[in-house]
């Protein structure tokens, strides 16, 4: 079993594969286990496509999304997916979660993790998510919580392209090449049949992203995803 790790924090059960779809084909390619956390299915805000067929219930949606995530977790390559069925519009993240959470940071240690934007002013889901990944992050870390188990250090946290970034505050400082892993995004991004509309969007976006990080890079790169690191990166050295 591989010792090299990473988290995915994902609202809804669709958002992994837009934003950090290529990180996670990428880094599973090259050996890290990657586990991804939908918490919610995104049934009520993010599945008009199911709701307009008839006789649709709730918990139909819900199984229609989960089966979208786990195909899409898989073609990627993810080590894990796992659904905590929290809501969505507005998404419930209470106290239990939060601990649940702080234990899963603990009992995988990521190297990094990916969640949402700090601000979204047209999914509120979003940054609450944000900020419940970061204190979980900060949970992880205390000695006082279950003093019998260890802490984890400080993996660096980055947050993924909403939507409408111009709209969010968001300014991403990480460009990464998904060029090798692409094929499996493009896959995954086909899995999600409820968002069909999607598709072609986030294919701009990464072709958009590629362009963007081989002009500041002076390497050939075909698609990229990019992201705001939150954390200063430490180095030994900048050569």
């Amino acid at each position: 079993m591989s010792d090299k790790t990473a988290l995915i924090v994902s609202a809804h059960s669709a958002d992994f594969v837009w934003r950090a779809g290529g990180a996670i084909a990428l880094h599973s390619a090259q050996g890290w286990r990657v586990t991804v956390v939908c918490l919610s299915f995104g049934e009520r805000g993010e599945s008009a496509k199911l709701w307009r067929l008839s006789g649709m219930t709730l918990e139909k949606v819900k199984a229609e999304r989960r089966k979208e995530a786990e195909r899409a977790a898989e073609a990627l390559g993810a080590a894990d997916i796992q659904c905590w069925d929290l809501g969505d519009y507005p998404i419930t993240l209470d106290r239990e979660a939060l601990f649940r959470l702080a234990d899963l940071y603990r009992a995988i240690r990521p190297a990094w993790m990916m969640t949402h934007s700090r601000l979204d002013p047209y999914n509120a889901d979003h940054p609450a998510v944000s900020a419940f990944a970061q204190e979980a992050r900060i949970v992880a870390q205390a000695h006082g919580h279950h003093p019998e188990v260890p802490i984890i250090g400080a993996p660096q946290v980055y947050l993924f392209e909403p939507h409408q970034p111009e709209q969010c505050g968001w300014k991403p400082n990480v460009i990464l090449n998904i060029t090798p892993a692409w094929e499996a995004k493009r896959k995954a991004i086909e899995c999600m049949q409820g968002q069909e509309h999607l598709w072609e969007y986030y294919t701009r976006v990464a072709l958009q992203r590629g362009v963007q990080g081989g002009r500041n890079s002076g390497m050939p790169m075909t698609y990229g995803e990019a992201y705001e690191a939150i954390f200063p990166v430490v180095a030994n050295s900048l050569g």
